[in-house]
């Protein structure tokens, strides 16, 4: 979601502003809307390597092509292109060129479906050209960290050199990590609170589900959701399950708080970013940065520091769902089911929050630190986390059925729960299901999951 011209460049004043800005997201029922994201890995079909920035085989390239024959507008850092948008819709490049499609907000998961297979045909139509492919997965299943190339971004070369600083898998998360989530909207404080709350205990769930990376570098990694795993060891201070939250305390306030003491990453002045990696936000509102002198930080940069923090659920003007691994395209459309079907009916949210009201802090911590390994096996009160996920999956499909959103045969949205519904029914996370394959016709190779699961 883009802010206003005139609102970025207002100063900040006080700590309201921040808490104004983050209830400025609340909209009527009727203006809900459902935005999907998915990262995926590009590789050249020759040799599986990732494509670098430059080059005839380069994602400048692709991004450049892409722009011209389908009419999106280019972005660019200096003289190079680093995004593209068309409508409400974006493409932009993670630090190792992992291609990621932001969607326009859209009513219906119908309607998210249709965006991404356009996106994913137009992608194919110039990448098969070029000898390049991609695959949905939650971890590069086959190279190292410094085979990985870079993306000439501003942000991402400040970020390269704090994240060794601050935990040991932050590079590995920027280079070498994939992700599909969903933002989705409130209505009001009390329907962020009940939202957010459901959604992070429940988030563990999705990462179950969408389990997806279970090789590091040709081998089997211990892992069913390595990609979850990373996020416990890259950075303390913007990561995590954020148990305030659950306070009764929690509102739009007790999240500026938070944000407020994430240490900052950096600020763009003047189209480039200045390295303010470490340096406390705060002290920037006040004019106090030794780096920026007698500037003070304004609501663009409010704005630019929310997106620094990386916990499984994450509050702007929406909130944003963050637990699942990148997969193939019918489980892009599944996660936005997932997450509409919980919270955008109120009988569903209801259930959801029945569900999850009870579980102690200890409870939505083993199941964070748990589920990257153990998936859908892990154990879960009486039962596991399969159980825990049947129910929710239930509830999501009624939740759906009720929004009552047809498709022109006029089936309903509950139609793209069904990849988790085959994944919760085999007890099989997709991680296991590739893993199987590597002990059994891949001959432990997992060269082949280029071929089998490109888009």
């Amino acid at each position: 979601m883009s802010i206003p011209s005139a609102v970025k460049s207002t100063p900040i004043r006080d700590r309201q502003q921040l808490t104004d800005y983050l209830a400025a997201g609340e909209k009527p029922r009727e203006a809900w809307r459902i935005g999907t994201e998915h990262e995926k890995f590009g590789f050249r079909t020759d040799d599986l390597r990732a494509p670098t920035f430059e080059g005839e085989r380069g994602i400048k390239h692709l991004l450049e092509t892409i722009a011209t024959r389908y009419g999106w507008d280019v972005t660019r850092e200096g003289e190079n292109p680093v995004a593209l948008s068309r409508d409400a819709a974006s493409i932009t490049l993670e630090p190792a060129g992992q291609l990621e499609l932001s969607g326009a907000p859209l009513e219906t998961i119908h309607q998210t479906c249709t965006e991404v297979n356009t996106h994913l045909e137009e992608v194919r139509s110039i990448a098969d050209g070029m000898g390049l492919g991609f695959l949905g997965m939650g971890f590069q299943p086959k190279w190292k960290r410094d085979e990985m190339p870079w993306m000439p971004k501003g942000r991402y070369k400040i970020m390269r050199e704090y994240m060794p600083k601050v935990g040991s898998l932050g590079l590995d998360m920027m280079t070498r990590t994939c992700t599909v989530q969903v933002n989705l909207d409130f209505s009001s404080q009390a329907d962020m609170i009940k939202k957010f709350r459901v959604s992070l205990a429940l988030q563990p769930i999705a990462t179950a589900l969408f389990a997806d990376s279970p090789f590091t570098e040709g081998r089997p990694n211990g892992y069913l959701s390595y990609r979850s795993h990373i996020w416990t060891d890259t950075d303390k201070d913007r990561t995590g399950m954020l148990d305030f939250v659950f306070d009764d305390s929690f509102g739009y306030e007790r999240y500026v708080d938070y944000i407020l003491d994430v240490p900052m990453y950096f600020s763009f002045q003047d189209g480039k970013y200045i390295d303010l990696a470490g340096q406390d936000f705060k002290k920037f509102m006040a004019g106090e940065l030794t780096q920026l002198p007698g500037t003070k930080a304004s609501m663009k940069d409010f704005a630019d520091h929310l997106t620094t923090a990386f916990p499984e659920v994450r509050l702007k003007q929406y909130l944003e769902m963050r637990g699942a691994d990148g997969g193939p395209w019918n489980r892009l459309c599944a996660l936005p089911a997932l997450w509409v079907g919980l919270l955008y009916d109120d009988e569903a949210l209801d259930a959801a929050w029945d569900l999850v009201k009870d579980f102690t802090r200890e409870e939505r911590h083993a199941l964070r630190d748990g589920v990257p390994k153990h998936g859908l096996k892990l154990p879960f009160r009486n039962g596991t986390v399969r159980d825990l996920s049947e129910e929710a999956l239930k509830i999501a499909s009624h939740g759906l059925k009720r929004r009552a959103k047809l498709n022109q045969h006029g089936a309903d949205e509950s139609i793209f729960l069904e990849p988790m519904i085959e994944i919760v029914q085999s007890n099989q996370t997709p991680a296991e299901r590739k893993l199987e394959l590597f002990h059994g016709p891949w001959n432990g190779s997992v060269d082949p999951v280029f071929r089998e699961f490109a888009y």
